[in-house]
């Protein structure tokens, strides 16, 4: 029986206060502790760390309980230590940083025995804030959303993954099963893992469906605040590639994995003023004003802002024509053709984004997101009409302006942005400008397998 002293011991699954993990730690259920910080690429990376020394270190609020070497934050894709960032660099010694805990974070991981997970925000030793921090990146464009006009910004995020044979590499269904009750039972014994261990850790999906193409799988999730929506990504994110490799499957988060087949991060946001939702409607022929602002800022600054929700050159492979991603910056009603699609009913009329891939940083993107319509509203931009009919058919010369064509162009766009140094500062554009400039570098000084197929026997 528990006592008027005593709090009920908290069940060991889901989310947990630092109380709670404390009792757990005191009954040794509880020993390992993963501190982490989303990288450039909205991956995980950290260390493990004694449950004991963590609890330890978190009951002093705002001081790190770990350090990282600060290239974390500067690197490619490969991690190689690259001299071209201001962050860090060889000059400075590659400095640490700090992890901060974000105690409302912490999780139990449903397939390490033992072990929690808690999001850390990246500080300099000083305690300043690493302003190139994906986290602390849209922290500071949820905070200006609320502080300026007075809403919240609330997210669903909507994955699509292709999954491999890990053997084969071939995709692991033959054919196109979008919306298929019958799959294969390996993949349905998949699901059902993948399912439970994300209600366990807290990160319920709202559905899970085959897609379009063979071996593409969609997994939605439910609204909510958008730091918690991005932080819960990242923890599906990490468990999908754990259990997929589990069941000899390899997934990938490639925008373009192969020809013709076109991979999504749909960004689903909605603008709430307390518990009332500020796009509710009742007729889509009178949207609501701050929803006609954000319209207008998402098609006016989301050019400026690519690199940040399409960060590879394999992302622009995936912005063609009958695709389902968006080829021209358009917003329509319903109209899956369009970068900006309003969907939903009533209260749940809301706003589907659908220009990030799979390969996209979901604290990124949201956070261009959220900078976009940010802009709309202080300025009170106004849409232009909705596009009616095919998407694809756009003109630029009416205009209607076109998705970039490269990475290359996008971060030149990015770079030399007004409004994109304003929303995020320059140390910030100028990061992420060089980021995108160093995977186009990297991609030059390789020979790809289609060019050695097209023109090894041919000329």
């Amino acid at each position: 029986m528990t006592t008027h002293d005593e709090a009920p011991t908290p069940p060991l699954t889901g989310m947990l206060t630092l109380d709670g993990l404390k009792k757990w730690v005191d009954e040794g259920l509880i020993t390992t502790v993963l501190p982490v910080l989303p990288n450039m690429g909205g991956l995980l990376r950290g260390k493990r760390l004694s449950a004991r020394k963590f609890a330890e270190a978190a009951s002093q609020p705002g001081h790190p309980v770990a350090e990282a070497c600060a290239y974390v934050l500067a690197t490619d894709i490969d991690m190689n230590p690259v001299d071209v960032y201001d962050l860090t660099s060889w000059l400075s010694g590659f400095q640490d940083m700090g992890a901060v805990p974000d105690l409302d974070t912490i999780r139990i991981l449903p397939r390490s025995s033992g072990t929690a997970l808690v999001h850390c925000d990246a500080v300099h030793p000083g305690g300043q804030p690493v302003q190139v921090a994906p986290r602390h990146m849209l922290r500071r464009q949820l905070d200006a959303l609320t502080s300026e006009h007075g809403v919240q910004l609330r997210v669903g995020l909507e994955s699509e993954v292709v999954l491999y044979d890990a053997t084969s590499l071939r995709p692991v269904t033959e054919h196109n099963l979008d919306y298929s009750l019958q799959h294969p039972r390996g993949l349905t014994l998949f699901f059902t893992e993948l399912e439970r261990a994300l209600a366990f850790s807290a990160t319920p999906a709202e559905s899970v469906k085959t897609e379009g193409s063979p071996g593409q799988v969609e997994v939605a999730f439910p609204y909510g605040p958008a730091m918690r929506a991005c932080d819960d990504y990242t923890v599906y994110k990490h468990l999908l590639k754990e259990i997929a490799d589990d069941h000899g499957m390899r997934p990938t988060f490639m925008a373009a994995p192969q020809t013709e087949v076109a991979s999504g991060l749909h960004v689903h946001v909605s603008l709430w003023q307390g518990d009332e939702p500020a796009f509710a409607v009742t007729e889509f022929k009178e949207l609501p004003e701050v929803m006609r602002h954000a319209i207008a800022g998402l098609l006016f600054v989301l050019p400026d802002l690519a690199p940040l929700y399409a960060p590879n050159p394999n992302s622009y492979r995936r912005y063609q024509p009958y695709s389902f991603a968006p080829t021209h910056y358009t917003w329509g009603v319903d109209n899956r053709t369009c970068a900006i699609r309003v969907t939903g009913h009533g209260k749940g009329t809301h706003l589907e984004v659908r220009l990030p891939g799979a390969d996209a940083n979901p604290y990124l993107a949201v956070a261009a997101v959220c900078a976009a319509i940010n802009y709309g509203l202080a300025s009170s931009l106004e849409p232009p009409e909705p596009w009616a009919g095919d998407g694809y058919e756009a003109e630029d010369d009416k205009g209607v302006r076109p998705v970039p064509g490269s990475l290359t162009a996008a971060a030149r766009a990015l770079e030399s942005s007004g409004i994109a140094n304003e929303c995020f500062g320059g140390d910030v554009v100028t990061h992420y400008a060089t980021a995108a400039y160093q995977e186009v570098k990297a991609l030059e000084q390789l020979v790809p397998d289609t060019e050695i197929n097209r023109y090894r026997d041919r000329i």
